[in-house]
């Protein structure tokens, strides 16, 4: 498979770098905060920074889809979709807590092969793109060699976002056979898990916008992403994610999160 062609990982980066600057402006600043349909909370921050991006693509990839958050979908059949969540954890935005990240993916005939993890407060990127491997500020980074889930760290945004009981039982499983649990993060721990600092993510309750972005980054660092049944994200994938930086211990937790 051939590499992607480096213009757009250019590209990806003035999107990120645009993203970036948005959260900059607003972060620590007293903001309105909105109720979505589905109770989750966005600001202007959000809203501005989905508009800058989707203005960009508009402007320089105009036969280009795009799948955003805060507003909407557009040319969804295209060869080239970008994929956007202009702040992943609102909720830590809002509280000034710098674990929140800017997602940026790019779809190839339906397939994640460029991610971006953008995190402006702290000066952090991830970047990860088909046939380019995965960088952490412009550095290459692997995920960290975990063999069993009795070694591994997992993180996971909220135990509340397993809502239904069979959810929490299956990720309780898992829970109790990691050696500690982190909380809070969003896609953040994502970035981490790239880095090699943590070493499991398992989520429910997402959408396309908040998992597609990380796979290219995820895999291109060494470790796999797929839902609870194993298989690959796409825009029609499950909600529920499991993120490994050693494909051992994701190999580990599946049977658990499928266990009924």
């Amino acid at each position: 498979m051939e590499p992607l062609p480096s213009e757009f990982l250019a590209f990806a980066h003035r999107l990120a770098e645009a993203a970036g600057e948005i959260q900059r402006r607003w972060f620590r600043k007293r903001l309105d905060v909105e109720a979505k349909a589905d109770w989750s909370p966005v600001t202007i921050a959000d809203r501005e920074a989905e508009a800058v991006m989707r203005d960009l693509v508009e402007r320089c990839y105009p036969d280009h889809g795009i799948l955003g958050e805060e507003h909407g979908r557009a040319r969804l059949g295209s060869e080239w979709v970008w994929v956007l969540d202009p702040i992943d954890g609102t909720k830590s935005f809002v509280c000034g807590r710098p674990l929140f990240a800017t997602l940026i993916g790019l779809l190839h005939e339906g397939r994640p092969v460029l991610g971006v993890i953008e995190q402006g407060i702290l000066g952090e990127r991830w970047v990860g793109a088909r046939g380019h491997g995965t960088t952490w500020n412009g550095r290459p980074c692997r995920t960290r060699a975990c063999p069993e889930l009795a070694r591994a760290m997992l993180g996971c945004t909220s135990p509340q976002m397993f809502a239904r009981r069979d959810e929490k039982a299956a990720f309780e499983r898992v829970l109790g056979r990691v050696r500690q649990a982190i909380w809070g993060g969003d896609a953040y721990g994502a970035g981490l898990v790239a880095a090699g600092t943590l070493d499991l993510v398992v989520e429910a309750d997402l959408e396309p916008y908040d998992v597609l972005p990380l796979v290219p980054v995820i895999e291109g660092a060494g470790g796999r992403v797929t839902d609870w049944e194993g298989r690959a994200p796409d825009l029609s994938s499950d909600q529920r994610m499991i993120v490994a930086g050693d494909p051992r211990i994701h190999a580990e937790a599946l049977p658990l999160l499928r266990a009924g």
